[in-house]
């Protein structure tokens, strides 16, 4: 798994979408990170085809909603995800949120592995639902091996990341900026220590996230931002520029479920077909 990549979370269309990705392949992303909620996996698909790369040279990430969980449930949304995206196979497949019926959606994610439509399982967000993780891999015959969670200096999740890392998987972050979030772009901290490379805040950060050993998957449609974000593999951050950023941690969340959220993610009425 390339451990930097793009995010395609609020893109927009899937017309959006492919531009994004178009760009993002040609500057050298090899990672691509896309989910059914997202409503965007068509734009991946055709930005894929278009790019004339190999497929065996792009990992592609996707997540089902929990309103596709369950057995033989599952079986079919892996099938319809398949179509959507243009694929014969997916490299990452989540679950999107610890709700529903996941342990009849692994079932079938299982299978699916076994039958060579998926490479590798993940599980997204499972820290924020006590037990589910456990419950999971008790269950499990194949164990997740990437799990993604928000991180960033701001959210560093230290407790989180050690409990996931400890049974062997790789954690990847998303909003690894803050989702845009000024102040973060613009804390004196991260600044300072980009004006000693000749790099932005932004820059800073993800290579932080790869220094620290995480994946991290930048979401952007612009191609400034695009190209900005995968330029971070000519400098290294020193030992002590990386402790300053870990002092920054105040572990705080800039994406917060609202109540009733867990109805919100059984209703799939939103979903591209």
């Amino acid at each position: 798994m390339p451990r930097f990549g793009i995010g395609t979370y609020a893109q927009g269309s899937n017309e959006i979408c492919s531009n994004s990705v178009s760009i993002a392949l040609k500057a050298g992303y090899r990672h691509i990170d896309t989910a059914h909620a997202y409503n965007d996996e068509r734009g991946v698909g055709a930005a894929i085809k278009a790019s004339g790369i190999p497929r065996k040279e792009i990992w592609v990430a996707s997540k089902l909603w929990p309103s596709e969980y369950g057995e033989g449930k599952t079986a079919e949304a892996i099938d319809k995800m398949l179509g959507r995206l243009g694929l014969d196979y997916i490299d990452c497949l989540y679950v999107h949120q610890p709700v529903g019926d996941v342990l009849g959606a692994w079932k079938d994610m299982e299978k699916a592995v076994k039958a060579g439509k998926v490479r590798v399982l993940g599980i997204s967000n499972f820290e924020r639902v006590p037990g589910m993780l456990e419950k999971l891999w008790a269950a499990a015959e194949i164990k997740p091996g990437v799990f993604q969670l928000e991180c960033h200096p701001y959210a560093q999740r230290v407790d989180v990341r050690k409990k996931f890392t400890a049974l062997g998987m790789t954690p990847e972050c998303w909003f690894p900026l803050g989702h845009g979030d000024k102040k973060l772009l613009n804390d004196p901290v991260l600044v300072e220590i980009g004006k000693g490379h000749g790099k932005t805040a932004a820059q800073v950060i993800l290579r932080w996230h790869i220094q620290e050993g995480f994946s991290v998957i930048p979401g952007a449609t612009r191609e400034d931002y695009i190209k900005e974000n995968i330029s971070i593999f000519d400098f290294e951050l020193t030992a002590a520029e990386m402790v300053k950023i870990r002092a920054l941690n105040k572990e705080k969340l800039f994406f917060n479920p609202p109540p009733g959220s867990e109805r919100m993610y059984l209703n799939g009425s939103f979903l591209e077909q």
